[in-house]
């Protein structure tokens, strides 16, 4: 138990964030993770800060220039001061996952994969190095000569760049009469470029080998090997070439304009997002103090933004992308998504849906029961209409040939895709294209909320009545993250569930009118109250002395007010298990405030992304699913669903499946003030990875079943 003063009653949430990515990079740096997945998590590590410099980092520095000193949004801490905290602990990070970068190399090499720079390959990797410049890279390269140029170019925060320096010989007479090359301070002439990593090439080049060792060459790497190549119409007696990268504001600024469409506002806010304001520099810190002057003054770049010195390679996200050069025994491995047992991919669901609901629970069981809904429904004859909320869709999305192929049909398709899922608007956009195209009704969600919530109705006429079929989820209708993301979907055609479901498509059309749900919680409107009285209900039953607890799991919790009630809760005596993977700003433990709170958060080879909220009703548990995060935006403003689990199997299922992740030991962390991200496993415990034996649960149900039949 914490004896603690009340002055801090909530952890600052960019520092819990950046906690959470610690828990991402402490698996790139534990050796029981199989090598190449560790490689893979430092690519995690990197994309997720580049995502927080583009959008949490960004709307603080806005704060700080404005002359806001932001302290009430932030918890009492003014911008300016967590700026320049956050820029330390990133820094220390940053520095961090260098060291586990090389740590690893070295096991690579044990396992006979080299990774090898253009300093360290012999003759005929450098013939080949050549070829490959020549056919596949230099096609794909954008150079260019800054010295002469008006404007600096716009350099990409998606891309990396190298920086690059040539000397140049003297008496020079290459260029126009009257031009003058910058000077580095030594009185020589000194030209600047650039060059755009190109994205089409993969970062990571296999080098042939004659025996058992796999050598890999940074595409970095490749291009300093070609240099002269590219520049051999200078005279230069050196050349340099240090890699750099941009990250911008990625805030869009929606136009206001009456005439224009959303989806045109959209496009081009996205398209306007490329020259967003640099909020973070980060350079190899090898390169000269005169070419990093060189480039930080022409770009406009001062101590107010964050300038990171790094290694010699930078977007390290790349790794997420290592190939697996045929070592599956240095991966994870795969077990295979199960069926769903009573559910059929060769039968019919709907069928089976006037019975029973049925819980999927991906990746532990297969996500392709989702799309094999959508297509029975697009050639069902008795289905007149299928309405979907869509967020996040997956490249190649089967969900939007699902839906165009019922449009094609006849059947009434209504999709809500939300134009401003971060990152994604532009796929999205492409996407809202084509299936107006197809002549699918589209809505564009509510003026000033997005729409979250993971919803599907389905109309079907069943002897002259109308009877609505259809799922909730927790995550995003994406095949690709389905194989990652832990979700669960609920089948239904309750009633009164898809009925409430069809209401908020109706909400969606007419935004005037608010509907009440006796089932369902929406957000905006209900759902923090809704939560209210159930936490209210177990403190009343914990005064009475009845079974009281609150089991929560979920991405974030950063409500304040949220918070308050939890902790009103553990003062009355409710105990409260939290399962978190992400940010936290709740303090577990504290005497006075939290005794009864216990916070962790899982982090393993799948995101944990499920929102799973139960309540002990005095010895008659209440279950629920959820699309929200306690964070204010979800329960403010956003359009979200909760949705309660009425089956009495599914239930006793999700109730089992909490106690297995409450388990965890190996793979989870105690939530704290101090952030040190301890594990849960002591030494004489034996260990518990909760995601095995999630995926062993389900499999011993089929077993059990199998025996049976």
């Amino acid at each position: 138990m914490i004896h603690h003063s009340p002055v801090n009653r909530y952890i600052d949430r960019e520092k819990s964030w950046l906690a959470f990515n610690a828990r991402v990079l402490q698996e790139a740096g534990d050796d029981n993770v199989p090598l190449l997945d560790r490689l893979r998590f430092l690519g995690i590590f990197s994309n997720n800060f580049d995502e927080f410099f583009r959008v949490r980092y960004a709307a603080i520095r806005r704060l700080s220039l404005e002359g806001q000193t932001g302290e009430k949004i932030l918890g009492g801490i003014s911008a300016q001061k967590l700026l320049k905290e956050i820029t330390e602990i990133v820094i220390e990070q940053q520095s961090d996952s260098l060291r586990i970068l090389s740590v690893i190399e070295k096991e690579l090499e044990k396992e006979n994969i080299f990774m090898l720079n253009e300093a360290q390959i012999n003759k005929e990797q450098e013939l080949f190095i050549k070829d490959f410049f020549i056919q596949k890279v230099s096609p794909e390269l954008v150079t260019i000569i800054l010295n002469d140029l008006d404007e600096f170019p716009i350099l990409k925060d998606t891309s990396g760049y190298l920086a690059i320096k040539l000397v140049m010989k003297p008496h020079y007479d290459g260029l126009a009469d009257g031009d003058k090359d910058d000077d580095d301070g030594t009185g020589e002439e000194v030209r600047y470029a650039v060059i755009e990593m190109p994205k089409t090439v993969n970062r990571f080049v296999q080098l042939p080998s004659n025996n058992e060792k796999k050598y890999i060459i940074m595409l970095d790497d490749v291009i300093r090997l070609n240099l002269h190549s590219i520049f051999n119409v200078f005279h230069y007696q050196s050349i340099s070439a240090h890699m750099i990268k941009i990250t911008r504001d990625a805030e869009l600024e929606i136009d206001s304009d009456q005439s224009k469409s959303l989806m045109e506002k959209i496009s081009t806010s996205v398209k306007e997002r490329r020259i967003g304001e640099p909020v973070r520099f980060v350079y190899d810190q090898s390169i000269d103090a005169d070419t990093l002057e060189f480039f930080l003054t022409r770009m406009e770049i001062d101590s107010s933004d964050s300038i990171i010195p790094g290694g010699r390679y930078h977007n390290r996200r790349d790794y997420m992308d290592f190939p697996s050069l045929g070592r599956q025994d240095l991966l994870y491995q795969q077990n295979v998504p199960l069926p769903v047992t009573g559910l059929s991919l060769e039968g019919s669901i709907i069928q089976r849906l006037k019975h029973k609901d049925y819980m999927i629970n991906t990746p532990y069981q297969s996500f392709s029961y989702v799309i094999k809904f959508l297509r029975e429904a697009a050639l069902d004859p008795k289905v007149i209409s299928i309405k979907i909320t869509l967020y996040r869709l997956a490249k190649n999305s089967q969900i939007i040939s699902s839906l165009i192929n019922a449009a094609k049909n006849g059947k009434k398709v209504t999709v809500q895709i939300e134009l401003q899922a971060r990152f994604d608007e532009a796929s999205n956009i492409s996407y809202a294209e084509l299936m107006q195209t197809e002549g699918i009704n589209l809505i564009f969600g509510v003026k000033g909320l997005k729409v979250h919530s993971k919803i599907c109705v389905v109309e079907r006429i069943e002897s002259g009545k109308l009877k609505r079929y259809g799922f909730v989820s927790t995550g995003n209708f994406n095949e690709s993250t389905a194989r990652i993301y832990t979700d669960v979907t609920l089948f239904t055609s309750h009633a009164a569930i898809m009925k409430e479901a069809g209401k908020i498509f109706d909400f969606f059309e007419v935004n005037y009118r608010v509907h009440r749900y006796r089932h369902l919680f929406v957000s905006p409107h209900y759902t923090r109250s809704k939560f209210y009285k159930l936490i209210d209900r177990e403190i009343l039953n914990a005064i009475a002395g009845k079974e009281a607890y609150i089991k929560l799991k979920m991405n974030s919790l950063t409500d304040y007010r949220m918070i308050d009630k939890l902790y009103e809760a553990s003062r009355e005596g409710v105990r409260i298990q939290l399962i978190i993977r992400g940010i936290c700003c709740l303090i577990p433990g504290v005497e006075g405030m939290s005794e009864n709170i216990e916070a962790i958060s899982i982090v393993d080879n799948y995101l944990e992304h499920s929102r799973v909220y139960i309540f002990a009703n005095g010895g008659d548990p209440e279950v629920f699913i959820s699309s929200a995060d306690f964070m204010t935006r979800n329960l403010d403003a956003r359009v979200e669903v909760t949705c309660p689990i009425y089956d009495s199997e599914i239930k006793q299922e999700m109730l089992e499946v909490f106690e297995i992740g409450w388990k965890a030991n190996v793979k989870a962390r105690l939530h704290s003030e101090t952030l040190e991200n301890k594990y849960r496993k002591k030494p004489d415990q034996k260990p518990f990875r909760a995601q095995l034996e999630t995926y062993n649960y389900f499999r011993n149900k089929l077993d059990v079943i199998y025996e049976q039949l």
